[in-house]
């Protein structure tokens, strides 16, 4: 199952996106994950709600031209080549990425989180799962939970198949660990 990504069509000006941002809140509709591309008079505001049908419709109501777009989220582990390593397996696939964005993962140090615009989500989905550590995350109920329950279904799906990435991502934990992160 893939994810659902609303796509809104906003006014470059000062003031548009607070207004937009304003019409979800006020219908209790929680930004799990943002992009924002511009042009000189538009810009294109592509978001992960918690809410699919109740964000649509208030953007509808309030006269926003938007679309729901099937997208691919990923986890990643956080560390150097971790992308490299996803992008290479969706390549080998023969999956082409047409856009990406990272959103917030909690608190979750060991891993980055990636939305993917590819042409066949379906194809995305099934490429990394037997040959990577990553995860293909293809749910709206792993976007729309919250961090603490995003970072228990990241550790019941990725495992570290090599000594040297389980030593890796234990430092990297470590390290946040003294940071207070």
């Amino acid at each position: 199952m893939s994810i659902k990504q609303i796509s809104v069509f906003v006014e470059n000006k000062p003031g548009a996106l607070s207004a937009m941002t304003q019409v979800l809140a006020e219908q209790g509709v929680d930004m799990r994950a943002l992009s924002l591309a511009e042009t000189k008079d538009f810009g294109i505001v592509r978001i992960i709600v918690d809410k699919v049908y109740e964000a649509t419709t208030a953007l509808k109501d309030a006269g926003y031209v938007h679309s729901v777009t099937p997208v691919v989220g990923a986890a990643i582990p956080d560390a150097p080549g971790g992308l490299d390593q996803v992008l290479r397996v969706l390549s080998g696939a023969g999956v082409n990425v047409e856009y990406m964005y990272a959103f917030l993962g909690g608190k979750d140090v060991d891993h980055a989180y990636m939305i993917f615009r590819v042409e066949d989500p379906a194809a995305a989905e099934a490429a990394p799962a037997s040959v990577t550590r990553s995860k293909i995350v293809c749910s709206s109920s792993f976007i729309s939970a919250s961090p603490s329950q995003q970072r228990k279904q990241v550790r019941d799906r990725v495992s570290c198949r090599t000594r040297r990435a389980c030593q890796a991502a234990a430092q990297s934990r470590s390290r946040c660990r003294r940071a207070g992160v």
